[in-house]
């Protein structure tokens, strides 16, 4: 790390915002997962930004950053661009504060975000098919109408709102010795270090990142900020192309390590949130559990793993949980030929069911030029109970006498 400390963002900026969030920002829960302590070999806490106002960390950052404008530029109105997280956390801190808010949106944007944010008060209006496109809108409408732009990660007061997760941190769980937390622009794990290393430089920061959408382990080699294009994840919530400036200084001086997760990992991990600790959180908000279950005895304990959103579209979840489930080996998608006469069907989801197999969709074709006069083929989905499961039910088959063709 570079000996010179950056003081864009201090200490006292982190204490500052805590006290004007008190009121404002819940106090997040705490909690401990028994089963990934047994993978660390360690203790695991989770701490709970998915249950935060508007379902995410991002009121933290947007509220003091909105709150410490003059008079003038809050009749002037603010103007932010967002996917979900952001836009929601600045539509509820305008209300709250009494300034008009604009979002800007892509038209793609799940309707379940689109209508959260506009019953936070803000008026949305959609742009674009990408965020950069969104973002181009917003700085311009704030070009035009005076409105002050609300950046989502690269400001001095949004980190150091962000940065009040941390001093929870450290009061619910004295003993931690690392911290993990998932990454985009950067805002949140520089403002959370920023607070760390003041008061408790011993204990160690690590940084997540989508393995589609890694900008900082590039940047952080190059000694700058870098655009990176394209990027591609799930997890929209950590899908940013370039470090903040402000951020990637706090990053770069402060932050022990940035470690990126695969998307099965990001799917897997959402699983477990949901089955294990009765948590709904979305792909961003689950990255710190991905890099646990990725490499879960790189981490000193006890651990914290910060949950930052729970914004997840139910549409998403579904393909998502999906995806977590045929990564974890719980689910099976096969091919097979049979020979097409009455009761062939029946006799083939007999033997699924012989081997207890869950069956969840089937596709029956019997016209297609690669099949013979007397053959079809069977697309079937199967639900089951993890590899070993998995391996038995496709024995089953090939010793009933069908092949399995894909």
């Amino acid at each position: 790390m570079d000996n010179k400390r950056s003081q864009s963002v201090t200490l006292d900026d982190v204490r500052g915002a805590h006290k004007m969030l008190s009121g404002v920002a819940r106090i997040t829960a705490m909690e401990t997962s028994r089963h990934l302590s047994s993978l660390v070999g360690a203790p695991v806490h989770l701490k709970c930004e998915n249950l935060q106002r508007t379902g995410s960390f991002k009121i933290r950052g947007a509220y003091v950053r909105i709150a410490g404008l003059t008079p003038e530029q809050r009749a002037a109105g603010v103007v932010a661009a967002s996917a979900g997280n952001h836009a929601q956390g600045v539509a509820l801190a305008a209300s709250l504060l009494g300034v008009r808010s604009t979002v800007f949106m892509p038209v793609g944007a799940p309707l379940p975000k689109i209508a959260a944010t506009r019953d936070y008060g803000a008026e949305v209006r959609l742009h674009g098919a990408v965020v950069d496109e969104t973002l181009q809108a917003a700085i311009g409408y704030a070009e035009q109408t005076g409105a002050v732009f609300i950046h989502p990660f690269d400001h001095p007061d949004i980190i150091a709102g962000q940065g009040t997760v941390a001093l929870e941190i450290l009061e619910q769980c004295p003993e931690v010795r690392t911290i993990v937390v998932g990454t985009g622009g950067g805002g949140l794990v520089a403002g959370m270090a920023v607070a760390v290393k003041a008061l408790r430089p011993d204990v160690r920061i690590v940084g997540v990142q989508a393995a589609g959408a890694a900008a900082y382990p590039l940047s952080l080699a190059a000694g700058r900020p870098i655009a990176l294009d394209p990027v591609s994840t799930m997890a929209d919530g950590i899908m940013v192309g370039r470090p903040g400036d402000v951020p990637f200084g706090l990053v770069k001086e402060l932050v022990d390590d940035v470690v990126t997760v695969s998307e099965d990992d990001l799917s897997s991990a959402l699983l477990l949130c949901l089955e294990r600790a009765k948590l709904v959180v979305e792909p961003a908000g689950a990255s710190s559990v991905a890099a646990l279950l990725a490499a879960p005895r790189s981490f000193e304990g006890p651990v914290v793993a910060v949950l930052s959103g729970g914004n997840v579209d139910p549409l998403l979840l579904q393909r998502i949980l999906r995806h977590g489930m045929s990564a974890a080996g719980r689910y099976l998608s096969l091919r097979l030929r049979l020979t097409d006469r009455p009761g062939a069907l029946a006799t083939l989801m007999a033997v699924l069911s012989e081997a207890d197999a869950n069956v969840l969709d089937v596709s029956h074709m019997r016209t297609d030029p690669r099949l013979g006069l007397t053959e079809a083929e069977v697309e079937v989905h199967l639900e089951t109970k993890g590899p070993e499961h998995r391996g038995a039910v496709a024995a089953a088959l090939e010793k009933a006498g069908y092949t399995v063709i894909g």
